[in-house]
């Protein structure tokens, strides 16, 4: 059996509570991801075996659970709100509105306002979700992606009303550019108004693109970052090898069949697959745990549809990937070439042209250390 070679045993539980945000809501390491409570995607579980995995990461004590009102058109709100009815208080439940059930049920009329990003969207969703959870209030609403549509004045005043209302206690954002991200929380701070406290996108050891934009405006705005798609999809996994994909039904699942044609993404599972093989924990926890150790990462959204799943990924709590181990992925992950949008392709030659041995601020950690410009403070 090798041996674990980490630097710490463990670096934290689910009941350690950490701050998202600029803000004093407590919430797990972990955040329950509730897409899966449910069987109209065709991804999820029953309501029996669904509640086997909420009383497992509750029991642990995890408090932070993810839903929306579109996840299994409705149901993953309805089982979440039934398994959290006499545990309120204990919870910080967030959902979303945004997406638009009707466009996809062939069985009802569709109707253009149920969904975006407006006045009459939020509150009609909200009304709705608040029904199904059979809740009087949410913790964390999102906005769940941004639609190009609505200007950024409407839906921060909306989201601002709702929280002045008591229906919403904070505000957050899902997939969303860095542009439209910093705008909306600056017009939020100069009226007064909620500004977002939490950002959800994606963020894996495949797909670094957090790293450009997005987590330097986070660190600016004192946003916390709960990162989606931690796994790539189950690639990450190490259960797919290049002889097994080439035969193109090992997998139905099309996100995952991109991932396999590119050979640096091997690279990465290889590397992955090596340093567990090094410690004896599985390829899916080095993965969640290196995210959990990059800068500005608040709280990676885990999904599960077992018990076992769920287990494994909490598992990536006992222990601490050490730094030499950090930078191995680091360094074979690490955006090279036309993945480089400009002008970061230019920050390798910051120092040269402005002045090399001046500090960084340590809140842009993750484009220092990346691009190799600047001593963080």
């Amino acid at each position: 059996m090798a041996q674990d070679t980490s630097s710490t045993k463990t670096t934290k539980a689910l009941d350690d509570y950490v701050l998202l945000g600029r803000s004093g809501l407590r919430v797990s390491p972990l955040c329950l991801g509730t897409m899966t409570f449910g069987e109209k995607f065709g991804i999820g579980s029953n309501k029996e075996e669904s509640k086997k995995v909420f009383d497992l990461y509750y029991e642990k004590g995890g408090n932070f659970f993810d839903t929306a009102n579109f996840y299994n058109l409705g149901d993953s709100e309805r089982f979440l709100g039934d398994y959290v009815s006499d545990k309120r208080s204990d919870v910080v439940i967030a959902t979303k509105y945004t997406l638009n059930a009707t466009a996809v049920q062939k069985d009802k009329r569709y109707n253009p306002n149920f969904g975006g990003n407006h006045r009459k969207s939020l509150v009609e969703n909200l009304d709705d979700s608040l029904k199904r959870l059979n809740m009087s209030y949410i913790d964390i609403l999102y906005v769940h992606a941004y639609e190009y549509r609505t200007p950024i004045e409407e839906y921060m005043r909306a989201l601002d009303d709702v929280v002045r209302s008591g229906k919403v206690f904070y505000v957050a954002v899902s997939d969303i550019p860095s542009w439209a991200l910093s705008r909306s929380n600056s017009i939020a701070e100069l009226r007064g108004w909620s500004p977002f406290i939490g950002l959800q996108t994606r963020y894996n050891l495949l797909d670094r693109s957090l790293e450009f934009d997005l987590e330097p405006a986070c660190a600016e705005h004192g946003i916390g970052i709960v990162p989606w798609g931690v796994i790539a999809e189950g690639f990450l996994a190490g259960k797919y090898t290049r002889e097994s994909v080439i035969d193109s039904t090992v997998t139905r699942n099309e996100s995952i069949k991109n991932h396999f044609k590119y050979e640096k993404n091997w690279e990465i599972l290889d590397e992955v697959i090596a340093i567990s093989k090094e410690i004896n924990r599985s390829p899916v926890q080095v993965a969640l745990n290196w995210i959990q150790q990059k800068p500005g990462i608040t709280s990676p959204l885990v999904g599960a549809r077992t018990v076992s799943q769920l287990e494994e990924n909490l598992k990536s709590l006992e222990f601490k990937l050490t730094p030499e181990q950090m930078k191995r992925l680091d360094d074979v992950s690490k955006p090279t070439g036309r993945e480089v949008p400009f002008p970061y392709s230019f920050y390798d030659n910051l120092d040269r042209f402005v002045g090399p041995n001046v500090e960084m601020p340590s809140k842009f950690g993750s484009i220092s250390t990346t691009y190799n410009f600047g001593k963080l403070r």
